[in-house]
């Protein structure tokens, strides 16, 4: 019994250790394989979406109409910067060449150009609160809050570039080169506001003309109204006053007769005692 036990303990455990060693250990990163590669699609396709989704946005954007027209100062003042006097030269040996654009000429275009921005950003400040109330209300789209948030950031682009131009010509120029054309921005406001007063001049003094002639003949209307219902009240209250004058003058005429009565009387009988004489 012994024997035949320890057999068959010694087969189960050969056929133990045979398993045991048929099985091999699975590496760490084997188990990370599917989560990597589910990670992998989802950043993947994440990015693609980002990345369409961007372009459609930028695409749509551009075939959005600009908020401000060309920018035609800006436009000048390029002209002018990039001219090259030897394409623009005349022929022939005596005819003169045309030279350099001066500095003063580009200095005067690039403060032109710095006036017109300054416009457009009034223009965008004081759009800007009144448009964010429409949005939240629901009263525009936002087709127009992309166009004035590009418009914004084209500005901003703007005025990096005309800063770094004014120091390009003199030093410091770019720091006040905005004040300068904010000064005369207001001087042109003010010109323009002024002509507008002298265009209405005639107009507003026939207007004055007539409202006053207007009230000149209003003012007659009353004074005679007035007139005539003092006259109307002064009437009625006359008529007692006339007649106790009617009254009295004929009691006086009779006490003045009663007087002279027996004068008159006496004097008759004297003139005829004289003839009886």
């Amino acid at each position: 019994m012994n024997g035949t036990n320890t057999t068959t303990n010694g087969t189960f455990n050969g056929t133990s250790g045979g398993f045991q060693s048929t099985r091999t250990p699975k590496p760490f990163w084997s188990g990370l394989i599917l989560p990597t590669l589910y990670l992998t699609i989802l950043i993947g396709s994440l990015y693609t979406f980002a990345s369409l989704y961007r372009k459609r946005q930028l695409a749509k954007t551009a075939e959005l109409e600009p908020w401000f027209p060309p920018h035609r100062q800006r436009d000048i003042y390029l002209s002018l910067l990039h001219l090259d006097p030897a394409e623009n030269s005349e022929g022939g040996d005596g005819e003169k060449k045309l030279s350099k654009v001066p500095d003063s000429i580009l200095k005067a275009a690039l403060l032109k150009r710095a006036i017109e921005d300054i416009q457009r950003i009034v223009q965008l400040r004081s759009s800007k609160q009144a448009l964010q109330t429409l949005l939240q209300r629901g009263s525009v789209g936002d087709e127009l809050w992309q166009r004035f948030l590009g418009a914004e950031k084209d500005m901003e682009e703007e005025v990096k570039d005309v800063v770094t131009e004014a120091n390009a010509f003199a030093e410091n120029w770019g720091q006040t080169i905005f004040q300068s054309a904010n000064e005369i921005n207001q001087n042109l406001i003010i010109k323009q506001r002024t002509a507008e007063i002298q265009a209405q001049l005639e107009s507003e003094k026939a207007w004055w003309e007539r409202k006053r002639a207007g009230m000149q003949s209003d003012l007659m209307k009353d004074l005679e109204a007035n007139e005539n219902s003092d006259n109307a009240e002064s009437e009625p209250a006359a008529e007692p006053l006339a007649k106790k004058k009617k009254g009295g003058s004929s009691d006086e005429d009779a006490v003045l007769v009663d007087a002279d009565g027996p004068a008159q009387a006496q004097g008759g009988s004297v003139r005829k005692r004289k003839g009886k004489k």
